[in-house]
């Protein structure tokens, strides 16, 4: 008799992902702050609060200068092509592992859609050439 062997993980291998151009950061603001006005623009805006912090993806540019926060970036970001389905599994984890394993640091953000990673703007090169490595396609999209 023989075994039959264990399906894949959906959406862990073969993912397109679209490589936005324009460099975004992430903000630490306090808890109790107002959303923030100047968090606005593309490729991706994320406002998330949580009862330690206000989280604030924007682009790098809309950043200002005097924060009461620590800023880390720029990042470069990359989007799931999508809509993605969300009973499908292991797709953040199928790109997030060839990254681990290149020791290459990540801030991924989800939205209802689909998911983001945001990857040091100094580790695109070896980001991309590990995506491809693990059956994932990279898509630079025009500015």
């Amino acid at each position: 008799m023989s075994v039959p062997a264990d399906p894949p993980v959906s959406g862990a291998r073969g993912v397109v992902l679209h490589e936005h151009r324009g460099a975004v950061s992430v903000v630490r603001l306090p808890a109790d702050a107002p959303e923030p006005s100047w968090a606005r623009g593309g490729p991706l805006v994320s406002v998330t609060r949580s009862t330690e912090e206000l989280s604030v993806v924007c682009p790098t540019l809309a950043v200002p200068e005097q924060l009461p926060g620590p800023v880390q970036g720029p990042y470069a970001a990359y989007e799931v092509a999508g809509p993605t389905d969300s009973a499908l599994t292991g797709v953040l984890a199928g790109l997030l592992r060839p990254l681990a394993d290149g020791g290459i640091s990540v801030f991924a953000v989800s939205t209802f859609a689909t998911d983001w990673v945001l990857v040091p703007a100094s580790s695109t090169a070896p980001a991309r050439a590990a995506w491809r490595a693990a059956g994932h396609e990279v898509e630079v999209l025009a500015a």
